[in-house]
């Protein structure tokens, strides 16, 4: 198991690829701080994750609220000892086209999807200054690479999240913290789930393996770059998305 006793606290982990990642770093051995909004999704997934040869606690916090997720991170560690992962993955989108979005609908996303991500790292930081080590795990999106049609606000936290794990990762390397992105393309979550099947067809035909990307498979790719097998990966930015920016 490649994450066996590690540490983990995974933001937006109740549902989709959150939900995903924290089963499958539960399933490799590590004990997953399972944070989202709604407790009933959160025991939901702890649920699953103690089905495996890791543990799990859920938390309710939000990331809007430093206060909390610092309380979280007390929490994680009086409990387990130390924080080894940080996966920010917990996010929204509030689409439409520039001329027609609204101020709220610009300053939530940047404030969920960015100042989100920062709040959870400041949190997390200082534990692992003092251990010396620790990963920090970002979700952007290919949409944070090449933009996307009604999306600038979505395409300006995800822009952001990668020139602040760079920042991070010139920062923390040399005390033992790694710090990478993860960009999914089309992954086949909850987020589709309103979209017409055309349209979902047409997603599928722009992606050169013909197929949307399951939530697992981007979990997968959290769970290698937390382990040590990726030990000298620090700074990357790794699409998981089929090939569709070819």
């Amino acid at each position: 198991m490649r994450l066996k006793d590690k540490v983990a606290i995974i933001t937006g982990a109740a549902r989709g690829i959150g939900q995903a990642t924290s089963v499958k770093f539960a399933s490799e051995g590590a004990k997953v701080v399972v944070c989202d909004l709604s407790p009933e999704w959160i025991e939901e997934t702890v649920k699953l994750c103690k089905d495996t040869p890791g543990d799990a606690m859920g938390y309710v916090a939000d990331v809007r609220k430093l206060e909390s997720l610092e309380a979280m991170v007390a929490a994680t560690v009086t409990k387990w000892g130390r924080v080894d992962v940080l996966v920010n993955n917990a996010g929204i989108v509030a689409d439409a086209q520039l001329k027609n979005m609204t101020e709220e609908q610009f300053d939530r996303v940047i404030e969920i999807n960015l100042k989100g991500v920062y709040n959870c790292t400041k949190a997390v930081v200082n534990t692992m200054l003092a251990q010396q080590s620790g990963v920090i795990l970002n979700a952007s999106s290919i949409v944070g690479l090449y933009g996307n049609f009604g999306q600038t606000n979505y395409a300006a936290s995800k822009f952001a999240v990668i020139g602040m794990m760079k920042t991070w990762a010139r920062e923390l390397g040399r005390k033992g913290i790694r710090s990478n992105a993860v960009c999914p393309g089309f992954i086949a979550t909850s987020i589709l789930g309103s979209m017409p099947e055309r349209v979902l067809r047409a997603l599928e035909e722009k992606v050169p393996m013909g197929r949307l990307g399951r939530p697992e498979e981007v979990a997968n790719t959290f769970a290698w770059l937390a382990s040590d097998e990726a030990s000298y990966i620090n700074g990357a930015v790794i699409e998981v998305s089929g090939g569709l920016t070819i």
